[in-house]
């Protein structure tokens, strides 16, 4: 089954975007190549289920941490050789040799390219070929989960017309002939085997890139654990995209598989919910997370309802697109999936009165699906009171403390219902009051 996370999830918690200012996929965003950038971009979009799955690729990254490699290839030689092996036909050998052979006299006789570009890609091509081979035999005497993956493209490197190309001193006088053979050789005959190579450069790519950020921001790895127990702990877990981000723990299980935050404004009760909802994703792809540990049981999806807008093209208010997101994450549940639902300020586009008894129903009602993980902010402290004879209900509140009449923010969370209200206050202080009778 497929994991599923709809595209307003995705950019609440600014998880994609090579571009996009502060976003998950940048800070793992270290590739040398292309085609890693390629396949990096593919990992981030495709979340797996299956915890063992998951629990593999993560041994593979922690595997080149512990290796502590450095990528070999020359990224511009890698390009040039994918440009060289995209442009392959389905040739015989003397169709080859008589494409080369007009490339070679188009050259000579116009300001043809065609022939110098397929040289360049053949150069490019046997140079990395023979840095591939370096790097299959370091990993070759490494005991690993990678093993059985270097096994594969060894017996690739180690077929003898390959072997013997690979042993070419490329930038030396080779006969037009010559070059025919080899260009039928990468293009046609062992073509599928040298485009496995290049997936391979790729995953390499990914894979050192990867460890290279686990170890500079000193990242640990999530343990993917069943469905069906129905867990998520973490210890001092924080945001990957905030620069000295403070920590908190998390434990969540069926039996309290509910938690109920409140805090001020600005005392981070999105950004912790946001934090959660980035591990937890970043977990379900194998990538290392911000924390100290962690371990989970498999979601088969992400719901969350953190930035909600109006849609002016359909005709939606604040409050009426609050009420649809509810409404879609209310049929996701139904479906039986094992879902982590996220909803920061349940209804703030409408009345108090409607906002708590539209908080406090929507709570009680989701909280009855033990198979999911449900987290809800609010500022209506008085839904909390309601909530407490729940037993899977947990209450953590964001607290501030005030530096005489400055409120501060510490972002630990801790146990219980706030009772914070510091909004006329933050008014005050900015002397809003005051300038409007002025």
């Amino acid at each position: 089954m497929s994991f599923t996370i709809d595209r307003q999830s995705q950019d609440e918690l600014n998880l994609m975007g090579k571009f996009r200012q502060g976003s998950v996929y940048a800070v793992f965003n270290q590739v040398k190549t292309r085609s890693g950038e390629q396949l990096l971009d593919q990992l981030f979009r495709n979340p797996m289920t299956d915890a063992a799955a998951i629990n593999q690729r993560t041994a593979v990254f922690r595997f080149f941490v512990e290796a502590g490699l450095q990528f070999p290839f020359d990224p511009r030689q890698v390009t040039l050789m994918q440009e060289y092996i995209d442009g392959a036909t389905s040739q015989s050998r003397m169709g080859t040799l008589g494409t080369v052979l007009l490339k070679k006299s188009l050259s000579t006789l116009t300001r043809d390219e065609r022939y110098k570009t397929l040289i360049q890609g053949l150069q490019a091509t046997i140079m990395t070929l023979k840095k591939c081979v370096g790097i299959v035999e370091l990993l070759h005497t490494m005991q690993g989960p990678y093993q059985q993956r270097t096994a594969e493209i060894r017996s690739i490197l180690h077929q003898a017309q390959l072997s013997a190309l690979i042993e070419t001193d490329i930038y030396s006088s080779i006969s037009v002939t010559k070059i025919s053979e080899f260009d039928h050789l990468l293009k046609s005959k062992y073509n599928q085997q040298v485009m496995e190579i290049l997936h391979f450069v790729a995953e390499l790519d990914v894979n050192m890139a990867v460890a290279a950020v686990a170890v500079s921001k000193e990242y640990t790895w999530a343990k993917a654990l069943p469905k069906e127990d129905n867990v998520f702990r973490a210890i001092d877990l924080r945001h990957p995209c905030i620069d000295k981000a403070v920590g908190n723990n998390i434990a969540m299980q069926a039996s309290s598989n509910v938690i109920f935050l409140t805090g001020a404004n600005m005392a981070g009760k999105s950004t912790w919910m946001k934090t959660i909802g980035i591990s937890m994703y970043l977990a379900h792809i194998g990538f290392p997370i911000a924390a100290d540990s962690m371990d989970f049981s498999v979601r088969e999806g992400i719901y969350s309802s953190i930035n909600v807008a109006d849609n002016i093209a359909l005709g939606y208010s604040h409050f009426y697109a609050e009420v649809v997101r509810v409404k879609n994450a209310a049929d996701a549940t139904r479906t039986g999936k094992h879902l982590l639902l996220m909803f920061d300020e349940l209804f703030k586009g409408t009345n108090v009165k409607d906002a708590f008894d539209g908080t406090l129903a929507v709570t009680e009602a989701f909280s009855e699906y033990v198979n999911c993980l449900f987290i809800v902010s609010t500022h209506i402290i008085e839904v909390g009171e309601q909530l407490k004879s729940r037993n899977n209900v947990q209450f953590n509140f964001m607290p501030t403390v005030l530096d005489g009449n400055v409120p501060r923010y510490p972002y630990r969370l801790k146990e219980g219902i706030t009772e914070d209200r510091q909004g006329m206050m933050i008014i005050r202080n900015e002397g809003i009051i005051e300038l409007i009778g002025d």
